[in-house]
């Protein structure tokens, strides 16, 4: 393991059944500048293990940092918090949402669901550049085609905002 990163102030948590390493290395394995930083483990007995069970994940995901918890299966994912991707061109968007949706069919408006029940917000870069557009047609013409897709597809967000 590496030294952690530089200090952020403000570090979301993930919680996990007991899935946080298998979760995280997941993770870090699809983007850029992420790596797991520190895997410490239980000293002793606690709600959803045992001393020397996983206890907390520090990673860093896109050069920001997070730590995911195991804490048991009291608690799980719902879309209420989403992580979003702002991916550079089709082909990231076609990548990521590959290897994150567990469930292609239940894919809406660029959102995917992992296999962990984690929601990702798997967005190209040309969507929001297209809905800060000055023209409200051509906002309302590309949000009106985004609401239609499952997968975001840059071309046709393109094609909507010209009309």
């Amino acid at each position: 393991m590496s030294a952690l990163p530089p200090r952020q102030k403000v570090i979301p948590c993930l919680w996990f059944d007991k899935q946080a390493e298998e979760a995280v290395n997941f993770y870090v394995s699809l983007l850029p500048d992420s790596r797991v930083d520190a895997v410490i483990r239980s000293p002793g007995d606690y709600p959803s293990g045992k001393q020397g069970d996983v206890l907390l994940v520090e990673f860093t995901l896109a050069g920001s940092r997070y730590s995911a918890l195991n804490g048991g299966p009291h608690f799980t994912f719902n879309e209420a918090i989403s992580l979003q991707v702002d991916c550079e061109d089709q082909a990231e968007v076609d990548r990521l949402s590959d290897a994150l949706s567990a469930v292609p069919e239940a894919e809406q408006c660029g959102w995917v669901k992992d296999r962990y029940g984690l929601s990702w917000q798997i967005v190209p870069y040309a969507m929001n550049r297209l809905l800060s557009d000055p023209d409200e047609g051509v906002r309302k013409r590309v949000f009106g085609a985004m609401m239609e897709m499952k997968r975001l597809n840059v071309a046709e967000l393109e094609r909507a905002a010209r009309g």
